[in-house]
Formats: C-alpha cells, structure tokens, sequence
C-alpha cells in the first residue's frame, strides 16, 4: 500500500508567511501612500480602485500561487531530497543493510551522497577485517559447538533444554518431531504449534511436574550428589503417555562453589522424552502371548496325558497303541509350532519398566480415558488432590482399573465410575485410590475371586491379577460400602514418591540429529513481572504473519485461503520454525485474484477449514506480539471469525507500515516491496503468505534499531506513537 504522499509542514509555514509578509506589505504601503494624499484624492483614489479589488485579489493569488509553485520546486530540489537522503543514511548507520545510496537532488546533496557511499564502503571493509579478526577469535568456540552438534547427533532421544522459565532454548530434530507428533491437530501446519525457541514448555507439560522435579533435584544435590537428575510420566492434553528424565543445568560457578547452598543455583534443565504410549500395546500383547500359550497348552498335554495313560495298558491292540501314539505325535508337532510362533510373535516384548514418579492426577486423567475407550462406561475424577505424586506402574495400575470397572459392568451393571486420590489416612508414606459406583452389593466371596481371577481387559486376557498388582506396588486392596451415600468403592493403597531417592544417571539413553534449532543466549531470560508494554522490543518474542484471502473485503464475505507465519526470538529470524497452511474458504475463489496469490481453486480442496487452522495457528502465536504489513486488514480476517472458531487474537499487534511510517516520514512509499528495498531486503514469494511474513520478519528486525534511535524503545511506545500515524487511520 503506498497512500498519498504527505507534504512537508514546513512547506506549508513557508507559504503561510510569505502570504502574511505579502499581505502585511501591501497593508503598509497602501498607508504609507494614503498618508501623503488629502481627503479628496483619497476618496477619488478609493473610487478609481473601490470596483477593482477582485482584480487585485486575483493578482495577489497569481503571486501567491508562483512563489507557491516555486517554493515546492526550491523544496523539491534542495530540502526533500537531504531529508531523505538524511533518513536513508540512518538506516546504513543503524543496521546492518548495505546498498548504495542513489544521489538525488541539487548537486550539494548528490556530493553528500557520493560521499555516504564512499564511507560505508570505508566503514564494510574495517567491519570486514573486524569480522575475520573475529572468526580466528573465535574458532574454539566453534570446535565446541561443533562437539556438541556431534554428541546430540549421537542421541537416540528427543532432547529439550529449557532455562528457569520454562523458555526452550535448544532441541534437536527427534524432540521436533516427537513434538509434532503430540499435536491435537498434526494435519494442521505439521503441528509446528508446540515445539519453538522460546516457546514455553509448560504449553506440553504442567507446570507443577518440572517444579516438583526440580525440587527433587536440588534436595539431592543439598545432600552431596554428584550427578543429581530426576524421571517422571506424565500425560499430554492428546493423551500420549510420556516418560521424562531431568537433568539440571549449571554455570561453572555453581559447579565449583564450596557452599551447599550455592551449588544448588541452577541456570536451566534438560529434559530427555520417552513416548512410552505404544509400551502399553507390547506389554498388552506380551501378556496375551502368555495367557494364549497358558490357555492353548492346557487341551494339548490333557490329550496326550490321555493318550499316554492309555498307552501303558498292555493288552492294547496295534491298531489303538498306533492310533494313540498318533495323537501324541500330532499334539506334541502342534505344540512346538505354536510355541514357536508365539515366540517368533513375541520377539520384540520388552520387559516392564520399574517403579516411577507420576503425578496422581494425571495418571487418574489417563484412567478416566482408558476406561471410557475400553469398557464405554462413563468415568470422571472426584476429590483428585493435585499435590499428590506416586510411584507406580502405570501399565498395570490402568489395566487393573479398566478389568475392575469391566467386570462392574458386566456383572452388575454399573452405567458409570469415578476415580477418587487422596493421601491415606493412617498409612505414613501411602495413598488411596478409589473406584467409586453406585449399584447393589458385593460379597466378599465376589471381590476375592475378582481379585484372584487373571484380569481380562476388552477382549484381551491377562495373566496378571488385580493382586499381582498390588503386590508389585507393595500396597494393599480392598472393598467398602458407604451406606450413607449409598456407594461402594475398591481402594488400592499405593505408594507416595519419595524426593530422597536418587536416579542413576547412567540410565540415560543417548540421542539423535544434530541441534539445528538453539540459542544459548536464552539463558540470561527471566520471567518479568511488569506488562508487556513495558518490556522493551528486541526482549520481545515476536509471531509474524500474513494471509492470504479471496479478497479484500472481510467485512461482505471474503475468506482467508493461507496463513504463514515465522517466529523472532532474541532479535533472530528462526525460519525453521514456520507455520503455513492452504485454508478450504468453503466459496470461490476469484479468478481476477488468482494472478496476485497464485493460488488456485484445486489447492485448497480437502484442506482444513478456518475452524480447524485458526485454533492451531492461535496455539502457535501464544505468548507472543503479533507483527503484520497492514496489520489492520489482517486482524480484521482473524476477527470476523473469533465467534466461529472460539479463539479470541488479544495479542499485542505491531504494524511495519505505520512503523516504516513512524520511522521514514519523507519517503514516497511504504509499500512492504519498497521498504524492502530501502533495507536491502530480498523479496521471494512476494504475495505468498509464507514469502510475505518472511520479508516483513526481516524488515521488523530493521525497524527495531531505527525506532530507538528516535527515543522508541518498549512495546507501548511503539504501538502509541504508530497510532498517531497517517495510515493509522484505515479501517477495514
């Protein structure tokens, strides 16, 4: 958008006083004449001019019009072009873009210009010799990074790290792709929603599981461990099951400080990531290997029981004693075969996984979901204590409480469960776990043989039973009725985890892919507690974006067709973290846009609608201050469909085009193509969404240094001063 070009005020003063000057000089000189005449030659003199004052005042706009005119041209060839040339020289001093500047104007500032030129080249070849000075500087800094990039290529782990905050500030490409893989809505930008520099972990896990394991940390390294690390499982909102193993993050100083209570001063943490969801599955099918090896031997070895007892009757014909034998040569070959294939079936079991720290939340969210998926009941938490963490077998533990609810179900009916956690009374160091249902009574016959009998879950028979259960978790179960609310409940006495306990570190598994994506400076960040506007820009996290649409008409009809986004984290452009989605606009697309976005009808068929994308590209941009080209008529897309989509865009929203505005008020255009070329910026896929919001990313970071060289320096004086703008006043 380029707009009407402004005129220089003081063009305007300019006019304004010479027309005061003229009109004060002839007010003068009229009086000056008037005063040597006498009284009859002052009326004949009126007479004579009295009917001709619109001559004059004809001839004194002639005059002002050319001094006008030629004030306009004097500005035009001197004033404007050193404005300009004033505003572009800024830019070369304030940022990194090198280009020629174009002499323009009278040939004093053609000079000058030539002149510019010639130090920014003095000025490139010292920052040149600087530059090279510091590469040899430093190349051990790079041999180290290049270890490290060598070590995490070695890894088959997703690995995260974070600092204090939360904030992520390496992973390599396992943990992105494992992240993704998390996603509500993987089909959606690839699911880039949840994993990114700066990016806070606390949107995968909550925020009371690294706090706890953190905790565990330092209570260790205060009792003198070497090489202190915790695990947790935990659940996602996409309700994967996920192992977690931390390690802390110190600075040397803290490494090598004498006092306990300095050494536990950690900078950050590292998280190594375990889906552990498909476990479930080869435990599941490792105990149906046993249960059908168990079950199919039994008529096998009764038959050939039989056939021996047979065989040891010594008056059996030939005829039987052959037939007989047959049978034990039949049951005998398939036996072998079946246990062979089971064992060929069974060849990628793993063993269970010990004991670990689980938040007793979330493993009642992830009992909840079991429930409902396997036996249809429905199951909801009551009187959950969040504060209560436990040590457990996860896979047993869902799998006792899905047989349990079953055989309610089945056997008396029950239409629906609850799952109740709260610290034991009376047992120090335990917790209760009930399975709560409202229906007839029990026997305590019925509740022993359901705790004896091998457990069956859906149609997938255990060798387990409910004690085998309890016993590994050195607990204790039983039954109650209470009478007064006419409920029953079984209760597993499950124990607490315990933060003394010290994790061997050497259980950690190394990891893949090298850590394309980090940004150690991170690490300096800290959460502030003052808003938003008061935090200064290059502090920022920025998402910016663009889209593409059927038109320019949001308000009667026209819809977004894609959105592209990329993220500014630590005043760096991180492309690899991009967000770009075709959107199915449910109407036509008009042929006189395909030309400007390229983008035909056949594209966007089976692509996900603005229902299905706005709530992923929100998820993307949380946290951050959203940056547009004309954000004005973006935002409105994104707010025309808050109610449809129930995701509501309140970020902080900065515009380039006011901000090249702010920043360049003498410059003919603020097009983004030609603030592009003002920054030396390269425009590819101009009119692409992704093309488009990379470009603008590129010239925001531009910007930043330009606005505070004019004093701009925080988010809300950025957005104040853009609002007193010109082109603050579009609406859409």
């Amino acid at each position: 958008m380029s707009g009407a070009k402004k005129t220089d005020q003081r063009l305007w003063w300019l006019l304004a006083a010479a027309a005061v000057a003229s009109v004060a000089w002839l007010l003068a000189t009229v009086g000056l004449v008037g005063s040597t005449l006498e009284a009859r030659e002052r009326e004949a003199v009126w007479s004579l001019l009295g009917g001709r004052m619109v001559l004059l005042s004809l001839t004194w706009g002639a005059g002002m019009a050319a001094i006008a005119w030629a004030l306009k041209r004097w500005f035009d060839h001197w004033v404007t072009p050193s404005v300009q040339l004033a505003e572009e020289a800024q830019v070369l001093l304030r940022t990194d873009v090198v280009r020629e500047l174009k002499p323009k104007g009278n040939v004093e500032t053609r000079v000058l210009a030539q002149l510019f030129n010639q130090l920014v080249e003095q000025r490139e070849d010292l920052r040149r010799q600087m530059d090279e000075r510091v590469r040899e500087a430093a190349q051990g800094i790079e041999q180290e990074r290049s270890r490290l990039a060598a070590l995490m290529s070695e890894l088959t782990q997703s690995v995260v790290v974070c600092n204090l905050d939360g904030r992520i500030i390496l992973y390599n490409n396992r943990a992105r792709m494992q992240f993704r893989a998390l996603s509500q809505a993987p089909g959606v930008a690839g699911g880039a929603e949840l994993i990114g520099l700066g990016r806070s972990i606390y949107g995968v896990f909550d925020r009371k599981l690294v706090a706890h394991a953190l905790e565990n940390i330092q209570q260790r390294m205060m009792r003198g461990a070497a090489q202190p690390s915790a695990q947790f499982v935990t659940t996602t909102g996409a309700g994967q099951l996920l192992r977690v193993q931390m390690a802390p993050v110190r600075s040397p100083q803290a490494q090598a400080a004498e006092a306990a209570a300095d050494r536990i001063e950690l900078t950050g943490f590292v998280l190594m990531l375990d889906n552990i969801t498909r476990d479930f599955e080869a435990e599941s099918a490792k105990d149906q290997v046993l249960h059908t090896l168990t079950e199919g031997s039994r008529a096998a070895l009764a038959n050939m029981q039989a056939a021996i007892d047979m065989l040891d009757y010594p008056d059996l014909d030939a005829a039987m004693r052959e037939r007989f034998m047959g049978v034990v040569r039949e049951e005998t070959r398939s036996l072998s075969q079946r246990i062979g294939a089971l064992a060929a079936g069974s060849s990628d079991s793993k063993t269970r996984w010990p004991l670990e720290d689980m938040l007793g939340a979330d493993l009642i969210n992830a009992a909840v979901r079991r429930i409902e998926t396997v036996t249809g009941r429905p199951a909801s938490p009551v009187d959950v204590d969040a504060s209560v963490w436990l040590k457990v077998e996860s896979f047993s533990m869902l799998q006792a409480l899905v047989y349990l609810t079953g055989r309610l179900a089945d056997e008396f009916d029950v239409r629906f469960v609850q799952l109740r956690l709260a610290p034991a009374t009376g047992s120090a160091g335990k917790a209760q776990l009930d399975l709560i249902w409202s229906g007839q009574a029990m026997s305590t016959e019925t509740v022993m043989s359901w705790e004896m009998d091998p457990m069956k879950v859906g149609n997938e028979a255990q060798r387990l039973t409910v004690r085998d259960v309890v016993e590994r978790h050195g607990g204790a179960f039983w039954f109650e009725r209470e009478r007064a609310r006419h409920q029953a409940f079984f209760r597993f006495l499950l124990p607490v985890a315990d933060p003394r306990e010290q994790v061997d570190a050497a259980a950690f598994v190394r990891n893949e892919s090298r850590p394309e994506y980090y940004d150690f400076d991170l690490f300096k960040t800290t959460e502030l507690t003052r808003s938003l506007d008061d935090r200064r820009l290059s502090d920022l996290v920025y998402t910016v974006f663009d889209t593409e649409t059927t038109g320019l008409n949001p308000s009667q009809g026209d819809e977004i067709i894609q959105i592209g986004a990329a993220r500014i984290v630590n005043n760096k452009l991180l492309r690899q973290e991009c967000f770009e989605q075709l959107v199915d606009p449910r109407r036509p697309i008009p042929a006189a846009s395909i030309p400007i976005h390229g983008i035909q009808p056949e594209m966007v068929v089976g692509q996900p609608t603005i229902e299905q994308v706005l709530p992923s590209f929100h998820a993307f941009a949380q946290d951050t201050v959203l940056v547009a080209h004309n954000a004005a008529f973006d935002m409105r897309f994104l707010q025309l469909k808050e109610q449809q989509t129930g995701v509501s865009f309140d970020h902080p929203v900065l515009d380039t085009l006011l901000l090249s505005a702010l920043v360049h008020p003498n410059q003919d255009s603020h097009r983004l193509e030609a603030i592009a070329e003002r920054f030396n910026v390269t425009v590819i896929g101009r009119h692409t969404a992704m093309g488009d919001a990379m470009v603008t990313a590129e010239v925001f970071l531009k910007l930043i240094p330009l606005l505070a060289e004019k004093g701009i320096h925080t988010l809300g004086q950025a957005r104040e001063a853009a609002q007193k703008t010109y082109y603050a006043r579009l609406k859409y």
